[in-house]
């Protein structure tokens, strides 16, 4: 039972690592897409506005995900570190949580492929990063 205690530091590393290296491809994929992808020469507007709708359902999820795992299961860590049930789902709340934002980022790749301006996937770059960024992992404490 002691052993599940420090379970939690190493589920929190993990975590900041995971989240390290999706913020890297996130800018990754903006020298991607300038590099390689195609110059810009618009897109369908009828695409765009179906990632425009898709980001927006992927930022509603997120706060979803974000109330439903992560702080249910935070509190239930902060009143006992040794749940291993609870940090399963802590866990498992950042990792669906960065899924989540890095897709908004990869919208952005798709449309600049796809021959969108920069401008208009900077907007997914951003969003994905910011969001990315703003999330990180922190230890439950007791309020």
């Amino acid at each position: 039972m002691r052993e599940n205690i420090y379970q939690m530091p190493k589920a929190l590393r993990t975590l900041r690592a995971v989240q390290w290296s999706m913020l890297a491809s996130i800018l990754v994929y903006i020298v991607l897409g300038e590099l390689v992808g195609p110059r810009a020469r618009g897109v369908d507007p009828g695409l765009s506005y179906l990632f425009s709708t898709l980001a927006v359902g992927i930022v509603g999820t997120i706060f979803v995900v974000r109330r439903t795992l992560v702080q249910r299961a935070a509190a239930s860590l902060a009143a006992r570190p040794d749940d291993s049930l609870s940090l399963g789902h802590w866990s498992t709340g950042y990792f669906v949580t960065y899924a989540l934002c890095e897709a908004l980022a990869l919208f952005g790749l798709v449309l600049r492929f796809l021959g969108s301006p920069t401008q208009h996937s900077l907007l997914f770059y951003i969003g994905g990063f910011a969001l990315l960024f703003f999330f990180r992992a922190r230890e439950p404490v007791s309020a």
